[in-house]
């Protein structure tokens, strides 16, 4: 039997993954604009807006964190083997 807070659990989750998602599409918009040919007059499809800009930072930044996290706990194990290895 499912328990009654697993709906919205994954009400939750699905919510969360939609937000990165629209997050997503809106920092790759800017990469898009960034590098893509500038053949337009139109200053919109030229030059990414704010929102775009954030997207793209917002990503960057987190996956910064994440990999920050990864050397940490990896520094972290290494200094734990270490102790241990001095301690026998």
């Amino acid at each position: 039997m499912m328990n009654s807070s697993a709906p919205n659990c994954l009400r939750c989750g699905h919510a969360t993954t939609l937000k990165n998602l629209r997050a997503a599409q809106r920092a790759y918009a800017c990469l898009e604009k960034l590098i893509g040919p500038q053949r337009t007059s139109d200053e919109e499809e030229v030059c990414p807006s704010r929102t775009e800009l954030s997207a793209l930072m917002g990503m960057i930044n987190e996956e910064l964190q994440r990999r920050i996290e990864t050397v940490d706990a990896t520094t972290q194990a290494l200094r734990v083997a270490l102790s241990k290895g001095r301690a026998s």
